[in-house]
């Protein structure tokens, strides 16, 4: 099954919609009280998600065509991410790859949507790269679990572009603050339920921008999988339903190139992961 988050045209008041081709069934329709959020939904449970399985067949159908997309998540009891887990991507920073996982965590201010506009002052940074991640969204809590029972506790992946400021993800120790600008953190358009990817270490993951492939790599090549990232991350403490885990990004970022490529005012950039979707942001620089 497919998610979204849509804007209906006049409101900035975000609705849950399954996702059926081109069409889109408006989960709050489906009976009284019936969610209208994800996380709502991911908080019933199995239980809740075969009931809006089952009652979709008889909702009304909605064009998706036109409508504005908020993010694929809305409101995460916690956004983690995760640097240098393609030792391609860690080469080209010229970081090593720890060993252990590099983990950070996102500010919520920095979720958009598909074809959403990030704008950012040219005073605070001109070094803005793109960052194509697989997203993983946890759907029952998890705490010491064991690497082969991790992806048990998955509810389902989106897809996740970690925007950066690379000048001041070099100058300061932590990288939250770079990674989290307003609008820093596109995730979506889609939510794919679990059932739908049998092996999140197989899928094809690019990066598109200004009509140039940047970014064009597989989900195998990281150098932990989702289920040991996932097994690391609730040793420490309790993964909540809803928990985004944004995975890491493989080789070709625009920092590494010669001559560097960043992202630019009226740039578009598009990141993908065959199977789960494209997310596009287009970017704007003031000042």
């Amino acid at each position: 099954m497919r998610f979204a988050h849509v804007l209906p045209a006049g409101s900035d008041d975000p609705r849950l919609v399954l996702v059926d081709g081109d069409d889109g069934v408006f989960v709050d329709e489906l009976w009284d009280e019936a969610p209208s959020r994800l996380e709502a939904l991911i908080a019933g449970g199995d239980p809740l998600l075969q009931r809006v399985r089952e009652a979709a067949g008889a909702g009304t159908r909605h064009p998706l065509a036109g409508r504005r997309f908020a993010s694929a998540l809305l409101d995460p009891p916690v956004i983690l991410a995760i640097g240098l887990n393609y030792a391609a991507h860690s080469s080209e920073l010229g970081l090593k790859t720890d060993s252990t996982p590099t983990v950070f965590v996102l500010w919520p201010n920095s979720l958009t949507g598909h074809d959403a506009t990030t704008t950012w002052p040219r005073t605070l940074s001109e070094s803005v790269d793109y960052e194509a991640e697989l997203g993983v969204i946890i759907g029952t809590p998890a705490k010491d679990v064991s690497a082969d029972h991790a992806l048990d506790h998955v509810w389902g992946y989106t897809v996740v572009n970690d925007i950066t400021a690379r000048d001041i993800q070099y100058s300061e120790a932590q990288w939250s603050r770079c990674k989290s600008f307003d609008g820093f953190t596109p995730t979506g358009p889609f939510v794919v339920t679990k059932d739908e990817v049998p092996d999140p270490q197989d899928l094809h993951i690019w990066t598109v921008l200004d009509g140039h492939t940047m970014q064009d790599a597989s989900t195998a090549q990281m150098v932990r999988p989702v289920s040991t990232l996932i097994a690391h991350l609730s040793k420490s403490a309790t993964l909540l339903p809803g928990t985004l885990i944004s995975t890491g990004s493989p080789g070709g970022a625009g920092y590494s190139r010669d001559p560097q490529v960043f992202l630019r005012d009226h740039s578009t950039v598009t990141v993908g992961i065959d199977g789960i979707g494209e997310l596009t942001t287009h970017c704007r620089i003031v000042g």
